[in-house]
């Protein structure tokens, strides 16, 4: 796992792994963030492997990471994207094709040029890092990526495919995402475990992590509500993110427009 921006956030909860059954090591970012291919470069020693995966952690997708894994081999890339038909260009940038299925370049947000939109999730070998210097910030698209296709044509693949893609980048997309898949859930209730409901409470499009009590009579309307918080009885929230912080409620407003 790579680290920067409140890296106790996650240490915490992954430690080392083991209650998940894996070995989780952490590559530091600190105190400079070194991007896309910086990070990558400097995580090569922890992960000692000549191809692996890399995979962002404000996305989700279902992707094939099978079929992912042949379109590598069979393109005889250095490095394959995961990419979707890109339906949304005024949010998002995308990647350029050949008919070979093979990346010519990246196109900014905002272009009406067709383009396929990257997932989040990647193949790549090693060597495609190496030679970069140790320590140094360097973005993958708009930076290494670019360089590199200049370098080597067809050195970057793409992987197109229908899979689902959900952002979970911000506060708001987060919660968007969670109505999504709430919106699937057969009972209509998405939260976490050891969570306790008093009665008269009313919980409006809201999600709940773990150890959440929520007082009788209050309101959550459109929140997220994070672990061990305390709810108090008739309190009304709404558009807010609840937190715990040095022993006290916290409730920090979101736009979720």
């Amino acid at each position: 796992m790579n680290l920067h921006h409140l890296p106790s956030t996650l240490t915490q909860v992954m430690g080392d792994g083991s209650d998940l059954g894996v070995a989780v090591r952490y590559s530091w970012e600190q105190p400079i963030v070194l991007g896309g291919a910086g990070g990558t470069r400097q995580a090569l020693p922890i992960i000692g492997s000549q191809i692996f995966l890399i995979v962002n952690g404000d996305t989700l997708t279902d992707v094939d990471l099978a079929s992912l894994s042949a379109a590598h081999a069979a393109a005889n890339a250095l490095i394959t994207l995961a990419l979707t038909p890109n339906r949304m260009p005024d949010r998002y940038g995308g990647v350029r094709l050949d008919g070979r299925s093979r990346v010519t370049g990246f196109v900014p947000r905002g272009s009406k040029a067709d383009s396929f939109h990257m997932i989040g999730v990647q193949i790549a070998r090693a060597e495609a890092f190496a030679s970069l210097p140790a320590g140094c910030p360097i973005r993958s698209i708009g930076g290494a990526y670019d360089e590199l296709i200049a370098r080597q044509p067809g050195s970057i693949a793409g992987f197109v495919s229908e899979a689902e893609f959900w952002d979970i980048g911000t506060v708001s997309d987060y919660w968007h995402t969670s109505m999504a898949f709430l919106a699937r859930e057969p009972n209509g209730a998405w939260h976490g475990r050891a969570v306790r409901i008093s009665p008269g409470a009313r919980i409006i499009r809201s999600v709940l992590w773990d150890d959440v009590t929520v007082g009788a009579g209050s309101v959550l309307e459109e929140c997220i509500v994070t672990d061990g918080v305390r709810v108090p009885i008739g309190g009304t929230y709404r558009r807010s993110v609840l937190t715990v912080e040095d022993g006290m409620l916290r409730a920090a407003p979101f736009d979720t427009a």
